[in-house]
C-alpha cells in the first residue's frame, strides 16, 4: 500500500462521517424532525413498519419521527427503514406506557462503535443537537439519541 491509499484508508472514512454525522439536519427516518407522522419515514411504505403506525412525538422539540414497537426487532424490519445502519431500541416513552423505536446509545452500541462517550456517539451518529437520554420509561428504560429539548 503506497502513501496516498494509506491516506485515503484512515482519512477517507473519517472525512465521511464528519461530513455526514454532524449535520444539523439529522436522521432521515426514526429520529428525523417532523410535525406530523406523515413526514416520517420517506421511501418506505409506512404502513408496513413492524408494531405499528408511525408517529411524530411532538413531546421533543422539532418533533422526533418514530413508531410503535413490542420488541428491538420491530425496529428497523423493513427494508429502507433504517438507511443509516444506527442501531436502535424498543422502549417505553416516559409514564406513556407505548413502546416505540429509539436510536440507540446504549453501551454496547456505543463502544461497538469505537466510542466511549455516550454524547459524542449522538452528535456523531445522529444529530449534533442530540444527548443521550433515558427514555423513562421505568424498570424497561432505554438510552436513547433524542433532541436535546
Amino acid at each position: 500500500m503506497n502513501l496516498r491509499e494509506a491516506f485515503l484508508t484512515i482519512v477517507g472514512p473519517l472525512a465521511l462521517v464528519l461530513a455526514c454525522g454532524n449535520s444539523s439536519a439529522g436522521p432521515v427516518t426514526t429520529g428525523q424532525t417532523c410535525t406530523a407522522a406523515q413526514q416520517c419515514y420517506p421511501g418506505t411504505d409506512a404502513a408496513t413498519l413492524r408494531g405499528g403506525a408511525a408517529v411524530c412525538m411532538t413531546q421533543f422539540s422539532n418533533g422526533y419521527c418514530t413508531h410503535y414497537c413490542a420488541t428491538d426487532a420491530d425496529c428497523c424490519a423493513i427494508p429502507g427503514e433504517c438507511p443509516s445502519g444506527h442501531p436502535e431500541v424498543c422502549g417505553p416513552f416516559e409514564s406513556t406506557n407505548e413502546m416505540y423505536c429509539f436510536l440507540s446509545c446504549e453501551t454496547n452500541d456505543v463502544t461497538a462503535a469505537g466510542f466511549t462517550d455516550a454524547m459524542l456517539f449522538c452528535q456523531t451518529y445522529a444529530n449534533r443537537d442530540f444527548i443521550c437520554r433515558s427514555t423513562g420509561g421505568g424498570s424497561l428504560n432505554r438510552q436513547i439519541c433524542a433532541p436535546n429539548g
